[in-house]
């Protein structure tokens, strides 16, 4: 649905305008959170390692990123559907960590 469609249903809605001027892109393939009563905090980077058997990996983080609990909700459960939508379209992913 774009937002000319939801705009047309509630005509009161405002009119959203995403500004990605200052948008970067970057890649992670490590992610880590934590969280206090007032804040979950996510923080990117990328493995270091390079080779099997290291002793130490080093991560480089690069990015953090700070949301309220209500934020993180609802990345939450945008996350959940995104990954629903993906296995159906690809299918399941064998998600090795759960099994732990």
């Amino acid at each position: 649905m774009t937002d000319d469609t939801v705009n047309k249903k509630n005509t009161n809605a405002p009119t959203i305008h995403w500004d990605d001027s200052k948008m970067r892109s970057v890649y992670a393939n490590v992610c880590n959170v934590s969280s206090t009563r007032e804040e979950v905090t996510l923080l990117f980077g990328t493995n270091q390692a390079w080779r099997s058997g290291q002793k130490e990996i080093g991560i480089e983080l690069t990015d953090r990123i700070i949301v309220s609990p209500f934020a993180a909700k609802r990345l939450s459960r945008l996350l959940n559907s995104v990954v629903e939508e993906y296995e159906k379209r690809f299918g399941v992913l064998d998600d090795a960590e759960a099994k732990k």
